[in-house]
């Protein structure tokens, strides 16, 4: 009797195994640019770096979802070559900070510092 206990229960249990084994794995790491920008990840967030006419626009993405940057602030610090640029990063509404005044050119590096109450979030780019 004892045994066929057992055989019930083993049964379960490699049935209950073989459907975990079955799920599909996500992984954490950059969402998809959704702007035509360049996407990187810092914190465990998405953000895209997108020129703009007037400068530049960093949208944030938190596990797929828009992130509400209505709290957040910073610089966005731009090399085009040798030439330097700063501008100060600001909400735009949704998930989008706006930094006017600066040019990304192809090739520029960009360094985008984005606060949200202490925390201090660095994000490194490169235009493509």
């Amino acid at each position: 009797m004892k045994s066929g206990k057992f055989k019930h229960l083993f049964a379960a249990l490699l049935l209950s195994s073989s459907a975990v084994a079955t799920l599909p794995a996500y992984a954490h790491g950059a969402a998809p640019a959704r702007h035509g920008g360049v996407v990187q990840t810092a914190s465990d967030m998405s953000f895209e770096l997108v020129p703009a006419a007037d400068g530049a626009a960093l949208y944030v993405v938190d596990h797929e979802a828009d992130y509400n940057v209505k709290q957040m602030g910073g610089k966005l610090t731009v090399l085009n070559g040798a030439e330097k640029t700063e501008a100060e990063l600001k909400p735009a509404g949704g998930n989008k900070l706006e930094a006017k005044g600066v040019k990304l050119g192809k090739g520029a590096k960009a360094v985008a510092t984005v606060t949200e109450g202490r925390k201090t979030t660095t994000v490194r780019f490169t235009i493509k």
